[in-house]
C-alpha cells in the first residue's frame, strides 16, 4: 500500500510536505492518501495526479473500497455485494474477533519507493519495475523512513485499538514480517559475486541485511546535542541515514556536529530561542519584491558582493570509510570539467558511506563552492518577521538564496549566500557494485631471502631480497626485523607474492656465457605461471631465476628461453644462460632435485638494512601483516647477510704457463660488477677502490702459501715453489679482492709435471 505520492519539483500536489523522508507525510498516508481519500482511474490521471474521491452513494459504506481502511475491516459487519446489491445479513465475520497480521511489508531501497512500496528493480525478475515517478537511484533512506513510520504508527493506539474479544490490539505488530531478511550473511552476500550471482539487485532491493543499524541523522544529531546539554533541538527535517559515525576524543559538540552537517548538506541556526537542523532542499520559502525592502543605508537595494575565483576549489576530495567494502579508508573526487588540478580542498569525515554517497557529496561540495562566491545583503521592514535564518528567498531578478544571518534592528538586515535547488536534487548516481574478496585463513607464508648479486646495476649492493609465497595469497605480509633494544621493528610490506617452487630433476654444470642445451629442469611451482621468452629478450634480461638450496647467500642465477607447462603447476625450462651476475663461481656440480627456485620477476623486494649489519646474525620474522610479528603463524628465520652485491666476479680466460720445478707464470682477464655491458669502452670498468687480487697455492688440497699482486699476472719462479714446497705440482688459484666484501670466488689451474 503506497504510502505517498511525490514528484519531482514544488508544484505537485504533496509538495506542502516539504520531502518526501518527511515521517509525518507518510504516517499520514498509511490510513489516508492513495487507497484511503483516494484514486487515480486512469495512466493520465496519475500523471496529473487527478484524484478521484473513494464514495461508496449507494449504503454510505467507503470502506468497502479503501484498502488502507483496516479499522472499518476489523471493526465493522461484512456485507456481501453481488452485482451491486448488498447483502442484508451480515457474513459469519465478528467485528474485533482476531487480530489483523502483516505477512509481509516493505519497501525497496529505491528513489521514492513509498510511491509503490511493492515495486523493485531486480535483473532477474519478471516483475522488475520502478515505483512512480522514481528515477530509479538507490535511497537506503527512503526504506528506513518507511519502516520507521510503519513501526510509529501501528504502536500507537490511537491508531491500532485494543481488543475487547482477545487479549491484543487490532494489529498484531509483534507479529508484522518485514520483506526481507535474507539468511546469507552481509557482506558476503551480496560482496561475493562468485557465490550469488543476484549480489546486483541488493542496491535497489527490499533487503534489510547491512541496512538495520542505520541510524536517522536526526536521532544522531539530538543524540549529540543532548551530550552538550541542549535539549529539544528540532531536528525533524535534517534528513539523512548515518551508517557509522565515528567520535573517538573529548571534543565540543559543534566539533562532533560539524562533519555530519557538512556531509549531508544540512543548516544549523538558532530560531526563537531553538537550535534548528534544516536539509538544504530545492525550493523556496519566501518571494521577495523590491516593496519589501526597507530604506536605510542600502537606499532600499540588495547589496552582492562575490568573491575571488582564487577563494574557490576547482577540486573537491573527500575522505571516508567504505560502507561495502570491509570499512576501507577511500577517497571520494570532483573536480570542474576542463579544469587543471590548481586548488584542492580536501577533508576527511569519520563517517562510514557508500561510495555513491561520497561522490555525490563532493559534487554538491563542489558545485556550493562556485556558487556561494555571491552573497546578498539587504534591509526588510520590521514586518516581515516571517523571513528568518535558514529560509530560503527568492529575488526579483529570479536567484535563489539561503539566509543565513538576521540582524533585528529598526529594519532587518538580512545576509543570505546564493544557493541553486537543482544541486539539492537526488539524483540517479552511479551505484559501484559491492565486492568483497573471500576470506583469507591466516596460515603461514613461505619466505625466502636471497642475498644476491646486482641485477640490474640500481639495486643497493649489500641489502638482501625476500620472496614470499602463500596460498592463498593474505593480501599483504610484514617482515620485521630484530631491534637491539629489544622486540621487532617493521622491515618492510610485501604486497605482491613471488613466484617460487622447487625442482623435481637436477640441473648439472654448464659452463657460463653459452647457450645450455642440456635437458629440460623440471620445476613445481607453489603458485604463479612461466612463459618464454626470445632469446634476444633474455640476452637483455628477461626471465631471470635463481637457483639455490634455500640459504640466503647460496644462489646462481640462470635465465631461460622455453618453459612448457607438462603437469599442474608443473614446467620445464630449457635453452639457458647458466652463472649469470657473476654466480658462476659459486654454482656446484648439481644441483640436486629439491632444490629452491625463485622467478626474480620484479615480485622480490630488498630489505632495507644498512651496511653495517653485514655478517651479523638477526632474527627476521615474516607473517600477514594485519596480525602482528607475534601471531602464531608468523615464520622466524635467523640469518645473517654479506651483502653479495659487493662481491667481486670470478676472474676468466685463466692461463697458466711452465711446469713445477721451472718458473710458471698465470694471468686472466679481470669482470666488473657494474657497467660492464657497454661494448664501445677499451676496457671494463673496475668496480673497486682498487685493482688487488688474492692468489693461494694448494698441493694435495692443501693451501700451503698466499700472495697479493695488483696486475692481473702472477709469476712464480722455481724458487719459490721450493719454500713452498710445490715443486712436485700444485694448483694456483686466484680471485678479485674488494675492500668492501674480501676476497670473491676463486678460480684456479693446475701445474702438473
Amino acid at each position: 500500500m503506497p504510502l505517498s505520492d511525490w514528484r519531482e519539483g514544488d508544484d505537485h500536489a504533496d509538495a506542502t510536505w516539504g520531502a518526501v523522508w518527511n515521517l509525518e507525510y507518510l504516517m499520514a498516508n498509511i490510513a489516508g492518501g492513495e487507497g484511503y481519500d483516494w484514486y487515480y482511474d486512469s495512466p493520465e490521471g496519475e500523471t496529473a495526479q487527478n484524484r478521484l474521491p473513494i464514495t461508496d452513494g449507494a449504503y454510505d459504506e467507503p470502506w468497502v473500497f479503501r484498502v488502507k481502511d483496516l479499522h472499518s475491516w476489523w471493526g465493522n459487519h461484512h456485507h456481501s455485494r453481488s452485482n451491486g446489491n448488498r447483502a442484508l445479513a451480515p457474513t459469519a465475520w465478528q467485528p474485533g474477533s482476531k487480530p489483523i497480521i502483516f505477512t509481509e511489508y516493505g519497501c525497496a531501497a529505491l528513489d521514492k519507493g513509498t510511491n509503490q512500496p511493492n515495486k523493485f528493480l531486480d535483473l532477474y525478475s519478471s516483475e522488475s519495475a520502478l515505483p512512480r515517478a522514481s528515477n530509479g537511484g538507490r535511497d537506503d533512506l527512503i526504506q528506513m523512513q518507511y519502516l520507521r513510520a510503519m513501526a510509529t504508527y501501528w504502536e500507537d493506539t490511537a491508531h491500532n485499538p485494543r481488543a475487547s474479544l482477545y487479549e491484543g490490539r487490532m494489529v498484531d505488530f509483534s507479529r508484522a514480517h518485514v520483506w526481507a531478511w535474507d539468511a546469507r550473511p552481509f557482506p558476503e552476500f551480496p560482496g561475493r559475486r562468485d557465490l550469488w550471482s543476484d549480489g546486483a539487485s541488493y542496491l535497489r532491493g527490499h533487503w534489510l541485511n547491512g541496512r538495520a543499524t542505520n541510524q536517522p541523522l536526526a536521532a544522531v544529531l539530538r543524540e549529540i546535542c543532548a551530550g552538550a546539554g541542549v535539549t529539544e533541538p528540532e531536528s525533524a527535517q535534517a534528513y539523512g541515514l548515518v551508517r557509522g559515525y565515528l567520535v573517538d576524543q573529548v571534543q565540543s559538540a559543534r566539533a562532533s556536529l560539524q562533519p555530519l552537517l557538512q556531509t549531508f548538506g544540512v543548516d544549523a541556526f538558532d530560531s526563537e530561542g531553538h537550535l534548528n537542523f534544516v536539509l538544504r532542499q530545492p525550493g523556496i520559502d519566501h518571494q521577495l519584491d523590491p516593496a519589501d525592502y526597507a530604506v536605510d543605508d542600502l537606499a532600499g537595494h540588495g547589496e552582492i558582493t562575490r568573491a575571488p575565483a582564487q577563494e574557490t576549489g576547482t577540486t573537491i576530495r573527500l575522505g571516508y570509510l567504505d560502507a561495502d567494502g570491509n570499512y576501507e579508508a577511500r577517497m571520494a573526487e570532483a573536480r570542474h570539467p576542463g579544469e587543471a588540478l590548481h586548488s584542492v580542498s580536501g577533508t576527511e569525515v569519520p563517517l562510514v558511506m557508500t561510495q555513491s554517497e561520497a561522490g555525490a557529496a563532493t559534487r554538491r561540495w563542489l558545485a556550493e563552492t562556485r556558487i556561494s562566491r555571491d552573497a546578498l545583503r539587504l534591509s526588510l521592514a520590521p514586518s516581515r518577521i516571517d523571513v528568518g535564518a535558514g529560509d530560503r528567498i527568492a529575488t526579483a531578478d529570479g536567484s535563489t538564496w539561503r539566509v543565513d544571518r538576521v540582524e533585528q534592528a529598526s529594519t532587518r538586515r538580512i545576509e543570505a549566500t546564493r544557493i541553486e535547488g537543482g544541486i539539492y536534487e537526488p539524483g540517479d548516481h552511479e551505484e559501484m557494485p559491492v565486492a568483497l574478496l573471500p576470506f583469507v585463513a591466516p596460515v603461514p607464508v613461505w619466505p625466502l631471502f636471497l642475498d644476491l648479486p646486482l641485477l640490474k646495476g640500481t639495486e643497493v649492493a649489500w641489502q638482501p631480497h625476500i620472496a614470499v609465497a602463500a596460498k592463498p595469497w593474505p593480501g599483504a605480509v610484514a617482515l620485521w626485523s630484530e631491534l637491539a633494544a629489544g622486540g621487532f621493528g617493521l622491515s618492510r610490506l610485501v604486497t605482491a607474492p613471488s613466484v617460487m617452487g622447487r625442482t623435481e630433476t637436477p640441473l648439472l654444470w654448464a659452463p657460463p656465457g653459452r647457450w645450455d642445451h642440456g635437458a629440460p629442469l623440471r620445476l613445481r611451482l607453489s603458485s604463479g605461471v612461466l612463459s618464454a621468452a626470445d632469446p634476444v629478450a633474455v640476452l637483455n634480461g628477461a626471465n631471470a631465476m635463481a637457483i639455490g638450496d634455500g640459504s640466503a647467500g647460496n644462489w646462481e642465477v640462470l635465465q631461460f628461453a622455453h618453459a612448457e607447462l607438462v603437469a599442474p603447476q608443473t614446467w620445464e625450462v630449457s635453452v639457458r644462460l647458466r652463472g649469470q651476475a657473476g654466480t658462476d663461481g659459486i654454482t656446484p656440480p648439481t644441483w640436486p632435485a629439491g632444490s629452491t627456485v625463485v622467478l626474480l620477476n620484479g615480485a622480490p623486494g630488498q630489505v632495507d638494512i644498512g651496511p653495517d649489519v653485514r655478517g651479523l646474525a638477526r632474527r627476521y620474522r615474516i607473517g600477514v601483516s594485519g596480525r602482528g610479528y607475534d601471531d602464531p603463524n608468523v615464520v622466524e628465520i635467523r640469518t645473517a647477510f654479506d651483502g653479495i652485491g659487493l662481491r667481486p666476479y670470478p676472474v676468466c680466460h685463466l692461463k697458466g704457463r711452465g711446469r713445477p720445478g721451472t718458473d710458471v707464470a698465470l694471468s686472466w682477464i679481470r669482470r666488473t660488477r657494474t657497467g660492464g655491458d657497454n661494448w664501445q669502452q677499451p676496457e671494463v670498468p673496475l668496480s673497486e677502490e682498487s685493482e688487488a687480487y688474492l692468489l693461494r697455492v694448494l698441493v694435495a688440497g692443501q693451501i700451503v702459501a698466499e700472495h697479493t699482486t695488483t696486475v692481473p699476472r702472477f709469476d712464480y719462479p722455481a724458487s719459490s715453489q721450493a719454500a713452498d714446497g710445490a715443486s712436485a705440482g700444485f694448483r694456483l688459484e686466484v680471485a678479485q679482492l674488494s675492500a668492501s666484501f674480501g676476497a670473491g670466488p676463486f678460480r684456479g689451474h693446475a701445474f702438473t709435471v
